[in-house]
C-alpha cells in the first residue's frame, strides 16, 4: 500500500509522492491545495508539469506574472526561477509532475522550449492529471493509469506508466514548444541579452557551494569580483531570479533531499547542510518543497525501500497540512 504520514492543522494540504518508472526511474508528484501558502523564489533540475485543478495561482516567471486559473496545463523549464501563491478571492488546488530532461528529450528528440508557460488544452490537460491520479494513487503491485477515454483504472506495469508519461510529454512538446530552445543562461529575466552576468553568477554560486557551512559575507563576494555589492546583486539577481541568500538556502534545500532520501532524520541534516536548525530547515524546505523535510522522508525513502529494488512497486505518498 501506499506509504503516507499525516498531520494536520487548517488550511494548506500537499501530497508528495514518488512514484517508480521503469528500472531506474522515478518521478516525483505533488497534490496541493493552498490557501495561504507562498513559495519563495526557486527553481527545479527537473521539468515542471502541472494542472489547476480549482481556484487560481500567481506565479512570478521569466520577468512577468502568469496568472493560472482551473483546467490551465503550466510547463516551467529547468533552471527558471519562479514563486507560487493564491489568486485574488482564495487558494488554488493543483497536480504537479517533476519529469527529468531525459523523458522529455527522448518524446521530442531536444530538448523543447516552452515560450509560453500557461497553455490552455483541455484534452491534454484531462490526460496529465489523469495520469498523475493513477501514479499517486497506485496500488501495491503496481502504477495505475487512469484511462480519460474509459474512465476506468487499469493496472500497468512501470514500464507502461513509464511509456505513457513519455508520449503524453512528447504531445506537449510537440503541441506547444518550439523546436529550437533559447540558452536561459545566457539571457535576463526580460529575455535580453546581459553581457558578463552569467559569468558572474556562475562565479558566486560556486564560490557558496564550496563553503556551504560558513558563506562569506555579500562584502566579501564583491571584494573578490572588483564589484560593488549593489552591482554584484544586480548581476547575480538578473541571472539567477534571487539574491545570493535565497539561492544558497536553496542550494542547502537541495543537499538536504539528498541526505534525507539516504534516510538521515531532519534535525541531523540542519546542521549538516549549514541550516541553524531543524526549524530553520523546515521553514525553507517548505517553502521550496512545500512539503516538510520529514514527510518528504518518509515518502521518498518508502519508494526506494531495498525490498522494492528489483520489482515495479507502489508509488508512495506523504502528507501534511500546515
Amino acid at each position: 500500500m501506499a506509504h503516507t504520514k499525516q498531520a494536520f492543522t487548517p488550511a494548506d494540504r500537499a501530497i508528495w509522492t514518488r512514484a517508480p518508472l521503469g528500472t531506474d526511474t522515478t518521478l516525483d508528484l505533488l497534490t496541493a491545495r493552498f490557501d495561504r501558502h507562498r513559495y519563495a523564489p526557486h527553481y527545479h533540475e527537473e521539468f515542471t508539469v502541472g494542472v489547476c485543478v480549482g481556484g487560481s495561482e500567481i506565479i512570478d516567471y521569466r520577468g512577468g506574472r502568469l496568472d493560472v486559473g482551473p483546467g490551465a496545463v503550466v510547463v516551467l523549464a529547468p533552471g527558471e526561477t519562479h514563486t507560487g501563491r493564491p489568486g485574488p478571492g482564495g487558494g488554488y488546488a493543483y497536480r504537479a509532475m517533476y519529469p527529468a530532461v531525459h523523458l522529455f528529450a527522448d518524446g521530442a528528440r531536444a530538448l523543447p522550449h516552452f515560450r509560453q508557460a500557461v497553455l490552455d488544452d483541455p484534452q491534454l490537460a484531462a490526460a496529465l492529471r489523469a495520469a498523475h491520479t493513477g501514479l499517486s494513487r497506485a496500488p501495491a503491485r503496481g502504477a495505475e493509469i487512469l484511462d480519460p477515454a474509459a474512465d476506468v483504472p487499469d493496472l500497468l506495469t512501470a514500464l507502461a506508466a513509464e511509456t505513457r508519461l513519455t508520449e503524453l510529454f512528447a504531445a506537449l512538446a510537440r503541441r506547444h514548444a518550439e523546436a529550437r530552445p533559447l540558452r536561459a543562461g545566457d539571457r535576463g529575466r526580460e529575455g535580453t541579452a546581459v553581457p558578463g552576468t552569467t559569468a558572474i553568477a556562475r562565479t558566486v554560486r560556486d564560490r557558496l557551494a564550496d563553503s556551504v557551512l560558513a558563506p562569506p559575507t555579500l562584502t566579501e563576494l564583491a571584494t573578490e569580483l572588483g564589484l560593488s555589492r549593489y552591482q554584484l546583486l544586480r548581476a547575480f539577481r538578473t541571472t539567477t531570479g534571487m539574491p545570493p541568500y535565497a539561492w544558497l538556502a536553496q542550494y542547502r534545500v537541495g543537499r538536504a533531499r539528498g541526505l534525507l532520501e539516504r534516510g538521515l532524520r531532519p534535525a541531523a541534516v540542519a546542521g549538516l547542510v549549514g541550516f541553524a536548525d531543524q526549524a530553520h530547515l523546515t521553514r525553507w524546505f517548505r517553502r521550496v518543497v512545500g512539503v516538510t523535510p520529514a514527510a518528504y522522508r518518509d515518502s521518498v525513502r518508502a519508494a526506494t525501500a531495498p525490498t522494492r529494488r528489483d520489482e515495479a512497486g507502489p508509488a508512495t505518498a506523504t502528507t501534511f497540512k500546515t
